[in-house]
């Protein structure tokens, strides 16, 4: 008997052909609007500083020269990116117009039916696009990829606010603590956290309570987030509480996040900078910021709008799979 029995791919040879098909598709999608395809780099200096999000560390042995080879090799510590956002604004910033990446990304620590650490993200960047004008662009490519999956669906557009409100009974702007940490003990949420933060108790919401009810027989966008959960987003002029970004659900899965892009450097250092503090508070290592980002965003990115699309899970959807590994080569399990 083999000693390694997971030496075959755990995707069928039919799912490989699909998930050919669709990578093409969503190359015939861009090229048809004139995206412009781009590669960033896979190991990066600085990883993201979002608290929810581990970012996997590779060590890389270095020779400078060959004076070094009578000492030991340098060691650089570095990053596998989890998503190619801040290469790409650099891009952006530098003036390369409207753009998209299919690559794979790492997020450590995420294994599960609908989560495998390595996966492939199709990101891209709009000029000029408002929310919803992206919110249009992302529907057509997911209707494009699902084919007859989504013939039948309806297309759907909720505020976070009008999101709880449906399914919770709660308004998540204006209930108070107490109110959300009632409600997460109503879904299971531990009677032992009772100073959880205001946003660890909307996220518990959102991931137990409201985002599993999303996109059924829908594609669902979620709009208008918590300012305090907008990420690399801009704020919501008109209602400064609430922050200019969006996510696609379908059958209570998270397939897309998308922003209007913030471009101010001082409050994007600022938001690293609370990262951070919510880093520390949680005994997570602090990350330095990525200072060629902020460098890009000082010379100056342009109005843009940015999205990040899961492409495995589409996929899955696509071909009915219950489970990341029927649509991946090797998983990590078999890498």
């Amino acid at each position: 008997m083999s000693a390694h029995p997971d030496w075959r791919p755990s995707a069928t040879p039919a799912a490989l052909r699909a998930r050919a098909a669709l990578l093409a598709r969503v190359r015939e999608f861009f090229a048809a609007r004139g995206v412009l395809e781009v590669d960033t780099p896979l190991v990066v200096s600085s990883p993201v500083s979002d608290v929810h999000i581990a970012s996997a560390r590779v060590e890389l042995a270095t020779v400078p020269g060959a004076a070094a080879r009578a000492s030991a090799a340098r060691v650089a510590a570095m990053f596998l990116h989890t998503s190619p956002e801040y290469a790409m604004k650099r891009l952006l910033a530098a003036g390369s117009g409207d753009i998209y990446q299919i690559c794979h990304v790492v997020r450590a620590e995420e294994r599960g039916p609908l989560h495998n650490p390595e996966f492939t993200l199709i990101e891209w960047y709009r000029l000029r696009f408002s929310l919803t004008v992206l919110m249009d662009e992302v529907e057509a490519l997911v209707r494009a990829l699902l084919g007859s999956a989504a013939a039948r669906r309806a297309g759907e557009r909720l505020s976070y606010r009008e999101a709880f409100v449906r399914e919770l009974g709660l308004d998540p702007l204006a209930a108070t603590d107490g109110e959300l940490l009632a409600a997460a003990g109503r879904l299971g949420l531990a009677c032992g956290a009772p100073r959880a933060p205001r946003d660890e108790l909307l996220e518990f919401l959102m991931a137990s309570g409201v985002g599993p009810r999303l996109g059924r027989g829908a594609l669902t966008f979620i709009h208008g987030y918590p300012a305090t959960q907008a990420a690399l987003a801009r704020l919501d002029p008109a209602d400064p509480r609430t922050a200019r970004r969006f996510e696609l659900y379908c059958e209570g899965l998270e397939l897309a996040n998308g922003f209007e892009e913030l471009a101010s450097a001082p409050e994007q250092r600022a938001r690293f900078e609370r990262d951070n503090e919510e880093r520390r508070r949680t005994g997570l290592p602090a990350w330095p910021p990525d200072e060629r980002l902020l460098a890009a965003l000082a010379a100056g990115l342009p109005d843009c709008a940015g999205v990040a699309l899961g492409f495995d899970r589409t996929l899955m959807l696509a071909l009915g799979a219950q489970h990341i590994d029927e649509v991946l080569a090797f998983p990590t399990g078999r890498a």
